[in-house]
Parts: structure tokens; sequence; C-alpha cells
């Protein structure tokens, strides 16, 4: 092989040199300000008291533990509860237990 079959490389123009870099500027831009600017900070890095009021109760594990012991006891009062949901339209709210045998009776009904 002789040298005279290299060919000497072509010079990149100063356009496509200007086009990346404005391609990569514009994607850089593009992902600052979608994900950097929307960002927030996680709640137990930030004081309580900075916290807007519907982040406040993930601020320490007490207040955590509070809310999730108030959401159990309001589950368990309407686990167990009769009541209405919507008495216009003849909704009601039965304890778990009591639904599952009124579907019982009424699936043994049909056969």
């Amino acid at each position: 092989m002789s040298d005279s079959q290299i060919s000497a490389p072509r010079p990149v123009s100063v356009v496509t040199v200007a086009a990346i870099l404005g391609c990569f500027g514009l994607f850089l831009l593009v992902a600052y300000y979608g994900y950097a600017q929307k960002h927030t900070p996680a709640a137990h890095s930030v004081a309580p008291e900075k916290l807007p009021e519907d982040l406040a109760w993930k601020a320490t594990h007490a207040s955590k533990a509070a809310v999730l012991a108030e959401l159990r006891a309001n589950e368990q009062k309407r686990a167990v509860a009769y009541g209405w949901l919507d008495q216009k339209a003849g909704v009601v709210q039965l304890p778990l237990v009591r639904a599952m045998e009124l579907v019982v009776q009424e699936h043994s009904a049909r056969k």
C-alpha cells in the first residue's frame, strides 16, 4: 500500500461547528428549565416552618407518624360503620364484612 491512496481529511466548516454547539446549548437550556426550575427539595431537607402547608406533615418522623395514625383511625371507623354516602342517589356505606355477605347471598340466589 502506498501513501498516495490515503486522502487528506476534509476541513470542518465553522458553520457546522457553530450548529453543533448551538444544538448542545439549546439542549442544556431546555434541560435546565424543564428540570431544575420545577425541582422542589425534599420535605425532610427543609425547615418545617418554610414548607408549604400541604407538605408540612412530611417534615419530621413524628408528624408523619401522627398523620398516619389519624388516617388509619379514620379508615378503621369507616370500615365498620353504616352511613349514607349519597342519600339522593341511594348510595350507602356498609361494613366490609356485611357487604361481602350481601354479595355472596346475591350471587348464590342467581344460581
